[in-house]
């Protein structure tokens, strides 16, 4: 009697342990959606995703590039290249401006360097580049050897510069002029569109007349035509 009952309690513990065919192929076929369901979701979602990531550090470069362009037009110097210059250096056009500034950096040496803002192409398109060299006299007409290339802006963004003196009016470039412009635009565009961005301003200079100028009776009228003397040296010169 024993036997036919161990065998009869067998047969049900097999009939109960582990899954038919029909319940696996239902798992499958479960499972087959969900994962199908998630891989649309994500087809969707994740290009977005990374058109958002990018468009955030296209601003975050942007605004990089804007503060180092701000910070070293503000301190440009009203320096000459050598003594017998009578302007100061400051080459400014529409994609490019050159100026002394004082050295910037943990290796660099006390003293000025030039520094050039200039627009360039390279295999990724039309870039904003900054240039710097070491300041020594030189020839009036003499060539700077920029060094140390990095880009600041580069596409979709261009950017321009204009330049406005004493009277307020806007100029497309600045060259031997006896005093740097009082104020310098920077005009940032969307390269696709040619709008003008939210995030273009202007920057005042520190330093925009001679040191001499401190010392005339009227500064206003320190700084004449270029070639011209000066105020304060005729001012001296009757003293």
């Amino acid at each position: 009697m024993k036997g036919p009952a161990i065998r009869r309690a067998r047969c049900a513990l097999a009939d109960e342990a582990g899954f038919t065919l029909l319940e696996v192929l239902l798992a499958t076929l479960l499972m087959t959606v969900i994962l199908a369901a998630l891989a649309t979701v994500t087809a969707q979602w994740l290009p977005n995703w990374n058109r958002g990531i990018a468009r955030v550090q296209r601003a975050e470069r942007l605004a990089t590039g804007l503060d180092r362009i701000v910070a070293d037009l503000a301190v440009a110097e009203q320096i000459t290249v050598n003594g017998d210059a009578r302007v100061p250096l400051f080459d400014g056009a529409e994609l490019s401006v050159t100026f002394l500034r004082t050295a910037l950096g943990p290796s660099a040496r006390p003293g000025l360097e030039f520094v050039r803002l200039m627009e360039k192409a390279d295999a990724q398109g039309l870039a904003l580049v900054r240039e710097r060299a070491p300041f020594q006299p030189m020839p009036t007409d003499g060539q700077i050897r920029f060094v140390d290339q990095v880009v600041l802006i580069r596409a979709p963004f261009r950017v321009s510069f204009a330049y406005a003196g004493p009277d307020g009016q806007w100029h497309p470039t600045w060259r031997g002029q006896p005093q740097l412009p009082d104020r310098i635009r920077i005009t940032v565009r969307d390269s696709a569109s040619g709008q003008v961005l939210a995030v273009s301003g202007a920057v005042v200079p520190r330093i925009t007349a001679p040191a001499e100028c401190a010392r005339a009776k009227n500064p206003a009228a320190c700084v004449t035509a270029r070639g011209q003397p000066r105020q304060a040296e005729k001012e001296e010169q009757q003293l």
